[in-house]
Formats: structure tokens, C-alpha cells, sequence
């Protein structure tokens, strides 16, 4: 059995991810699960959350990746949304990424939006913090080999989408 693609979808909180993720299932012929930060952080809770966030947090971001792999070991598609933070609970959080996907048909896609759209976007969705994906912007991590960029504020999610799947196809062919 062949494995499944693994894409990571990594950005900031409101840099469009998620409509991404919803636009990809939309539109691709091959059918992806999905793997997400905000998931996994609601398996942890919120007592532990609020004793010591970025541990338990950690952990759970750790066994989302390894659930991702699990889904690629039965020859299904994943898509991960999530965010590459250089946190100490985490550190060298890039290169544990890429030593548990070593192997793997595993692409990581940068989903870039300027941080003052992403900023005006969390004002309008209300869950979000105004200067949340600034800090996250500040803690992600550095030097991170993208496969593919798309970005959220030239493109719609549909247009990044098709650009994503279109990436994926001609890397599939060889």
C-alpha cells in the first residue's frame, strides 16, 4: 500500500488556513482528512490548559503529528493546519517535523498573508486576539524549506486551493 500525501498548511492564526483546508476538500478528486492545532488542543483540558498551556499543548501537537503519519501508513491524504512555533517545549519543533515525516510524501506549504490583514482579520472574526498573529509571527519558526507559498491576500482560498492541488499533481507525476 502507498503512503498518503502529508501537506502541512503552516501560518499565523488568520492567514487563511482553514479556508484553505475547506477549499481543498471542495475541490480535489482525492479525498484528505484533516489534522489541526485547534483539534488536537481540544483533546487537553482546560484545567491543564490553564495550568500549563504550552506543555500539555505540545504534546498534543506532537501526537497530531503522528496521527497525520498513522492516516499516510493506510495510504490516506492528510492536510495539517497548523503553525511551526519555536516554543521551548518544542524546540527544534522544524526538524521534529521533519524527522517524524522523513520518508513520507510530506510537503509543507507557507500560507502567507501581511500581518495587518491577518490583524484586521482577527478584529472581524471576534475569537482572536488583535495581535495574536503578530506574536505567533514572532515565535514561528525561522529558515523553514517551503515546497509551496501561496498567499491569502492576492489570492482567494479557492485560487490557493487550486494552486496547492495544480503544485501537488505535478509533484505526484514526478
Amino acid at each position: 500500500m502507498s503512503k498518503g500525501k502529508i501537506v502541512f498548511l503552516n501560518g499565523v492564526t488568520s492567514s487563511g488556513k482553514t479556508s484553505i483546508v475547506d477549499a481543498i476538500q471542495l475541490k480535489s478528486d482525492e479525498f484528505f482528512y484533516v489534522v489541526a492545532n485547534d483539534l488536537f488542543e481540544n483533546t487537553i483540558g482546560d484545567n491543564y490548559l490553564r495550568e500549563d498551556y504550552w506543555k500539555y499543548l505540545s504534546d498534543a501537537i506532537i501526537m497530531m503529528y503522528h496521527t497525520a503519519k498513522l492516516f499516510s501508513d493506510h495510504g490516506k491524504n492528510v492536510l495539517v493546519d497548523g503553525i511551526l512555533v519555536e516554543r521551548p517545549e518544542l524546540k527544534p519543533h522544524y526538524e521534529k517535523v521533519k524527522n517524524i515525516f522523513e520518508g513520507y510524501p510530506f510537503y509543507i506549504v507557507e500560507v502567507f498573508c501581511p500581518l495587518k490583514i491577518c490583524r484586521q482579520r482577527n478584529i472581524e472574526r471576534g475569537d482572536r486576539t488583535e495581535d495574536q498573529s503578530d506574536w505567533q509571527n514572532k515565535i514561528m519558526a525561522k529558515d523553514i524549506q517551503y515546497d509551496y507559498t501561496v498567499n491569502t491576500h492576492i489570492n482567494s482560498s479557492e485560487e490557493c486551493a487550486d494552486l496547492i492541488l495544480k503544485y501537488l499533481s505535478v509533484r505526484s507525476k514526478g
